[in-house]
């Protein structure tokens, strides 16, 4: 199991990855935008999306969780 956290303050800008897609190393699972800078948010390993822990226009912090790869 693989936490995917956010690394800045940001807003979920899109959702790319729904829980269920299997994702490999470097894809891409959200993209935050932060002072109209985008942000795409990618895996680690490779594995199936477990959880989504945000929705589009959430506002993370750096740290916080924003979903779990098995």
């Amino acid at each position: 199991m693989a936490e995917i956290r956010a690394e800045m303050v940001g807003t979920v800008l899109e959702i790319v990855a729904e829980p269920g897609a299997a994702l490999a190393a470097g894809d891409t699972v959200v993209i935050l935008e932060s002072m109209k800078m985008e942000l795409p948010v990618v895996t680690e390993g490779a594995g199936t999306l477990a959880r989504l822990a945000v929705r589009k226009g959430d506002l993370v912090q750096q740290g916080d969780l924003l979903g779990v790869v098995e």
